[in-house]
């Protein structure tokens, strides 16, 4: 058989996965969007604060140290403020990331509800219902949204052709082995 012969999934099927993942995970993502938001106001906030706070630092009055160390602490002073900012910024952008991948993640693992079951069921093409059939392990399991972004993924990265294919020589091994 020929790679011709193989029926391919229409762009209705993505389409249709596609609108459906973007129902089941608005509410993940706009909550995500909004916190990475709302960090980055207060933070900028909260950063233009510490800097203000570092440059109004005066080491004059430090007469113990000597005027060599205090001229070298003003002269170094905007350096160090600048790398406590960077280093903050890094585990704040850290703390946000691992916040934005667990909401995600959680998103993932919601339930498939049965509106859209029943439409991925309907309208999804032969070929598109294998792929699904595919990411859906295990079966005795519901279906999740993580399941649906697989199929999804996946159909546009040609898995269908592949599963046709395997099953086609699956079906070529059988024969084989029926004859001896």
């Amino acid at each position: 058989m020929n790679q011709e012969s193989f029926q391919t999934p229409s762009r209705q099927d993505s389409a249709l996965l596609r609108r459906i993942l973007l129902k089941l995970t608005a509410t993940a993502k706009i909550a995500s969007a909004t916190l990475v938001v709302l960090v980055a106001l207060v933070w900028y906030d909260l950063l233009n604060r510490l800097l203000a706070f570092g440059n109004g630092i005066d080491y004059a009055g430090n007469h113990i140290m000597g005027a060599e160390a205090t001229a070298l602490l003003q002269r170094y002073n905007p350096y160090f403020w600048g790398a406590l900012v960077i280093l903050c910024t890094i585990i704040v952008a850290w703390l946000v990331y691992q916040t934005v991948r667990s909401m995600l993640a959680r998103a993932r693992l919601k339930l498939v509800d049965e509106h859209a079951f029943q439409q991925l069921a309907a309208q999804l093409s032969a070929p598109a219902l294998d792929v699904l059939l595919w990411a859906w392990q295990p079966h005795d399991e519901p279906l999740r949204v993580g399941d649906l972004q697989l199929a999804h993924r996946e159909l546009a990265a040609g898995r269908s052709a592949r599963l046709q294919r395997a099953a086609q020589q699956l079906a070529v091994l059988e024969t084989a082995r029926q004859r001896d």
